[in-house]
């Protein structure tokens, strides 16, 4: 366990020290444990709770009760009963997790949106169904009301799966030539992407035409900035809504920019300064605070003015993180 100070805010690291090795043997570990005072007072909360190589993604489930993380190499998915603090059930995949999406409130149906093209149906059992889409995905959403999940790829398709009828919708077409990121918003289910050219397609599942398109790209501090050839480099990276009317949007170039989305001019600029794509954005719901990660840093500000409240950079790459409801704990991956 570590502890440290980042703007008068203080920062507990549970899992800082280095793990033993599963195949050694008791009497070395006992060793091991003696000469090494990191090891001996080092923190366990969860069992388990690392990967062969990588870790890829990790959520919370709505319920609070269960956590889910994924990685590679070899393909794994692991799932932790949080009131017993153990290892629920694991399964090896066939293809690396690209985006994981929970369909219920606890562990019984989740979505993984593999890498070759693969999309795998999960329930509390094991794998229900498996099956491949004409391009390679980037981003997954669901929209409940419909029961439809909405997959954006490498081309400008939004291929559209109907989960109660078990068939694909004819898809929409974006303007731009390839796609990053997707959202429903949960209150009125308005659907978002972002594109490899800077912009923020609208769409409303009710009606197959295209509701409004957002340029972040023609941002004012963006333009100062930049001259028109890097601008035109600039992808949308992350998307998440905060309520009916707020969207942050990340960019590629390490800038978030909060909207009103009755509003084409973004009403907070921010920037981490480091020039990452911002690949994960986050409104904290007990706290008027964004987290925003990149490769590099998670940092927390607030949603209003944009001063900081924290920043946590543990000196390795960065890939994801999940925040537990209504509470100050984060796991980082």
């Amino acid at each position: 366990m570590q502890l440290s100070y980042s703007n008068n805010i203080k920062v507990i690291n549970l899992n800082s020290t280095k793990l033993i090795p599963e195949w050694i043997s008791e009497k070395k570990r006992r060793k091991l444990e003696k000469q090494d005072v990191d090891i001996r007072k080092r923190v366990q909360l969860l069992q388990n709770l690392e990967m062969p190589s990588v870790s890829r993604t990790i959520s919370f489930s709505s319920d609070g009760n269960y956590l889910f993380t994924t990685g590679s190499y070899k393909p794994t998915l692991k799932c932790f009963d949080l009131n017993e603090l153990s290892l629920k059930f694991e399964r090896g995949l066939d293809a690396d997790v690209v985006k994981f999406h929970l369909l219920s409130d606890d562990y019984t149906k989740f979505i993984l949106l593999e890498e070759e093209r693969f999309v795998e149906f999960h329930t509390g059992y094991g794998r229900y169904f498996r099956l491949r889409i004409p391009h390679f995905g980037r981003d997954i959403s669901f929209c409940r009301e419909i029961s439809e999940a909405y997959i954006a790829g490498c081309r400008n398709e939004i291929f559209r799966l109907n989960l109660e009828l078990g068939r694909f919708h004819e898809p929409l077409y974006s303007q731009s030539e390839s796609l990053t990121c997707c959202q429903f918003n949960d209150q009125h289910q308005l659907f978002v992407c972002g594109t490899t050219d800077g912009k923020v397609e609208a769409w409303d599942y009710r009606d197959r035409s295209r509701a409004a398109v957002l340029d972040c790209v023609l941002n004012k501090a963006i333009a100062m900035e930049l001259d028109l050839d890097s601008r035109s480099s600039i992808e949308v990276s992350s998307l998440c809504f905060k309520d009916a009317l707020h969207l942050a949007v990340g960019l590629s170039n390490g800038y978030i920019l909060l909207y009103d989305i009755r509003s084409s001019q973004p009403y907070l600029t921010k920037t981490h300064n480091f020039g990452l794509p911002i690949t994960r954005l986050e409104f904290a719901s007990n706290q008027e605070v964004v987290l925003s990660m990149d490769g590099r840093a998670l940092k927390i500000w607030n949603e209003h003015n944009g001063q900081p409240f924290t920043s946590i950079e543990p000196g390795s790459d960065l890939n994801d993180f999940s925040h537990y409801q209504n509470s100050g704990f984060l796991l980082i991956l």
